[in-house]
């Protein structure tokens, strides 16, 4: 199951530079000039969970599997992207192909260069934003007229969908993000398929300078105060801390980050927040060979769960053995849990929580 997180932003905010940390690779080039990134580069990164270490050590498992996310990089947006300036059309195509996007802001003086030539991360947020807004209203608009000729002919699902897109369109044209549309529980999906580049969620990364990492400054906090309006999330991180940190041997991370103040690294809590802001939720499986977990939307049933693992076992699922992350750790692992009467046997109906822990029962 591929979810993944488009990294977006003006050039030289330290989109590469954060990507390739994520990714603890150099496929991104960081340059100190625009388009540097011109093909978007895709990397897939464990998500840290404490759970799945407790899992293991309790299980003896021989092997530690996390969930994954992917990282998309995508060439720096400029103004007038909607009409095609700069990489505007590749970067538009490549967005729209995400699932949501991470937009990265500057927040960091410094001589690096600036496409708008000062450092503003809220009307830099904003120059990204309207781009992608007003690709949205030249797309809704070609669409309206295309199932308006539908409508005519008698078909009722283009009439529904002209009522969706002109709902878009006003909401669009009051200079909110789609995203903002209400919706009902059986609008959503045909809303989604619509993909309209301002209905994905955001997630707003504040690059500071490595002194102001553990603490934020007034850019970031600027950031915060519009994250918070829009009820969006931001996260601080320091981009060459994180660049740092991915050369340095395991033993020595933790020392380093010590030393600066920190108590994880930044690209923790953008993995996370990426996580949540896709309504995932984690469950895993233990044994002796392997402790892994794994990715579901928030929502999904237990046959759906199984069915990640293999079609097979959603195809002939019969149960699944159930125990709650804290009932295991508590209990000592799955011979307590059973014992103490914590395994429970769930069906095809059963919702999955964050922190199940499964074995599936399936007859093929």
């Amino acid at each position: 199951m591929g979810f993944n997180c488009g990294i977006v932003g003006l050039p030289n905010v330290g989109k590469s530079t954060l990507f390739n940390a994520l990714t603890s690779t150099q496929a991104a080039e960081a340059a100190n000039y625009p388009f540097c990134t011109i093909e978007p580069n895709t990397g897939r990164v464990g998500v840290p969970d404490p759970r799945l270490d407790r899992l293991a050590a309790i299980a003896g498992s021989a092997k530690i599997i996390p969930t994954q996310l992917e990282f998309v990089d995508i060439a720096g947006l400029v103004r007038g992207a909607s009409k095609g300036e700069g990489l505007g059309n590749q970067f538009l195509a490549n967005i729209r192909e995400t699932d949501a996007v991470l937009h990265v802001l500057r927040c960091f003086e410094g001589d690096v260069t600036h496409v708008e030539g000062s450092v503003d991360p809220v009307r830099d947020a904003e120059t990204v934003e309207t781009e992608l807004m007003l690709a949205d209203m030249e797309s809704l608009e070609r669409r309206v007229q295309s199932a308006a000729k539908r409508a005519k002919g008698g078909d009722k699902e283009a009439k529904a969908e002209i009522d969706l897109m002109e709902r878009a369109l006003a909401v669009l044209r009051e200079g909110k993000p789609a995203r903002t549309v209400e919706l009902s529980a059986e609008e959503r999906e045909p809303f989604r398929r619509l993909a309209l580049l301002t209905s994905k969620p955001v997630l707003y990364v504040c690059n500071v300078a490595e002194e102001e990492a553990a603490t934020g400054n007034a850019h970031s906090a600027r950031v915060e105060a519009m994250a918070k309006a829009q009820g969006a999330e931001a996260v601080v991180i320091s981009a060459a801390i994180e660049a740092e940190l991915a050369q340095l041997p395991p033993e020595e991370k933790q020392e380093f980050l010590a030393s600066i103040g920190l108590e994880e690294p930044g690209l923790n809590k953008v993995i996370r927040a990426g996580y949540k802001l896709l309504g995932l939720l984690t469950f895993f499986t233990v044994g002796p060979k392997e402790a892994r977990a794994w990715t579901v939307t928030v929502g999904a049933t237990a046959p759906e769960a199984a069915g990640v693992i293999h079609t097979d076992f959603q195809r002939g699922f019969i149960k699944a053995e159930t125990i709650d992350y804290d009932s295991y750790v508590a209990l000592g692992g799955e011979q307590g849990a059973k014992d103490a009467g914590k395994m429970r046997q769930e069906g095809k109906d059963y919702v999955v929580r964050d922190g199940d822990i499964f074995h599936f029962r399936f007859n093929v």
